[in-house]
């Protein structure tokens, strides 16, 4: 036997051990070694600090070798050819997963972070942080919904529950899952902790970590991320969670998780163990047996119906002679408000648009409220 095959054995066997002893056998981590703020060692301690927190990683760094650091494996090349390297790594399958400062996503691809709350100390998904899944923000939303949920699965969470931030086109979004729930997509919806409910939260329910599953924008959960990762420190230095996630969409194959510049070692040794733990779990399949499931529920439909149309001539439509209101009406979108009052003042039902604590609301005398509600229901506002 040669001394090249012996070698080869040598390495094989001195793996299969090693995959013994930690229970199985590592997955190989892609990780940029330079572009941090706080200086390649900080990615470096990162790195190692990741190999002894989760024994089924094993960290590749893609960079300039570090001095210091020469126990870690090493793909070398220029700081400046950096992502290149990186993103070739990953297309040629020599790493199985990446964690990344920045990666060149298609869009439709979008990023499933997870942050420590600090009320309760419990893990939550932010759905989604960084990418787009589509450039329509209703659609964008509702797919950050069901990416979250597969990421949710990947980390052995079997009916991950789920909110939605109560921002821009939540509750358009929220009636849309609730259709598809109707229909028999299995969707398990989380409650707001305050005293009235509901699966549209309130900051109060992110700090809590109400639910295991935030949908939001991505502009908002990259947002989310960065308050949540780092605000014990100021904001320079981001040292709790597992930074920005993993990316999901439709049909894509790769596992590059993204962490900021300045995300510290112990967030970088986090994002690699959520990488690992992912890619074992295969999310690209996860994501897409997902996906085929909130297709059979109507997922088509509901995009269809959040997609905005083409602007029409505004009918002109009088307000009713003024009454004093005495209700109010929730659930329905601030971009949606003026319009639905429109619905109702054709009906000749006098209403008004208002802003209450937890969003917009339509004012109303109490005795039109069941045909406001039907109205409305006709015309897909609630």
């Amino acid at each position: 036997m040669s001394d090249a095959i012996k070698k080869l054995v040598g390495t094989a066997l001195a793996e299969l051990v090693e995959s013994a002893r930690s229970g199985g056998p590592k997955v190989r981590v892609g990780l940029m070694a330079a572009g941090s703020e706080h200086g390649p060692e900080e990615i470096a301690r990162g790195a190692r600090l990741a190999m002894q927190n989760y024994h089924n990683v094993k960290p590749v760094l893609i960079g300039p070798r570090l001095p210091g650091y020469e126990d870690l494996e090493y793909i070398e090349c220029s700081a400046e050819d950096v992502p290149a390297t990186l993103e070739a790594a990953v297309k040629e399958g020599r790493v199985e997963g990446a964690v990344a400062m920045h990666f060149p996503f298609p869009l439709g691809v979008t990023t499933i972070g997870r942050v420590l709350t600090p009320g309760r100390g419990t893990p939550m998904i932010l759905a989604s942080t960084t990418g787009t899944s589509s450039t329509a923000r209703g659609e964008a939303m509702l797919r950050n919904a069901i990416y979250g949920i597969a990421t949710a699965k990947a980390l052995g969470l079997k009916n991950p529950t789920v909110g939605i931030l109560n921002v821009d086109t939540a509750q358009p979004v929220f009636r849309s899952l609730s259709h598809m729930k109707e229909k028999g997509y299995d969707i398990t919806f989380g409650q707001s902790t305050r005293a009235d409910g509901g699966s549209v939260l309130r900051g109060n329910d992110i700090l809590s970590g109400a639910v295991d599953v935030c949908v939001t924008d991505t502009l908002t959960g990259n947002v989310l991320c960065k308050m949540f990762s780092s605000f014990t420190t100021g904001g320079s230095f981001e040292a709790t969670g597992w930074g920005y996630g993993p990316s999901c969409g439709e049909g894509w194959k790769n596992v590059v998780s993204i962490v900021s510049r300045a995300s510290g070692a112990p967030v970088i040794a986090n994002a690699m163990g959520f990488t690992a733990a992912v890619v074992a779990a295969g999310l690209p399949a996860l994501v897409a047996e997902e996906l085929a499931a909130a297709r059979k529920a109507g997922l088509d439909d509901e995009i269809a119906a959040l997609t905005p149309k083409a602007a029409a001539a505004e009918e002109d439509v009088k307000a009713p002679a003024a009454e004093p209101t005495d209700d109010e009406l929730l659930g329905i979108d601030v971009l949606e408000i003026d319009n639905a009052v429109k619905v109702l003042w054709k009906a000749n039902i006098y209403a008004e648009s208002a802003m209450g604590c937890t969003g917009p609301v339509i004012k109303m005398p109490a005795r039109h409220m069941d045909k406001a509600r039907e109205l409305l229901k006709q015309n897909g506002y609630l």
